[in-house]
């Protein structure tokens, strides 16, 4: 299972939950799992972010591979310019 940390913003919609763990196999798949178990926190979710794996930050890599065991971090859409 990967460990998901939320932000402190994230996290008030989640619960107060600051760490969760979810089996997901790409970051697509992650976002809508996480969607569905904190509803508060899908439309934060759908305006964007952009999600670290082990460090490495993806953007709409919606397909990226969420390996097993690894970390995730969601992060605020980086703006480019």
């Amino acid at each position: 299972m990967a460990r998901v940390v939320l932000t402190p913003n994230l996290s008030q919609l989640a619960g107060g939950e600051t760490e969760v763990e979810l089996t997901a196999s790409t970051i697509r798949q992650l976002l809508r799992e996480l969607g569905d178990r904190y509803p508060e926190l899908k439309p934060h979710l759908d305006e964007g972010v952009a999600v670290a794996i082990d460090g490495q930050i993806y953007q709409d890599a919606w397909l990226e591979p969420v390996p097993p065991e690894s970390e995730v971090h969601l992060l605020p859409q980086i703006a480019g310019g």
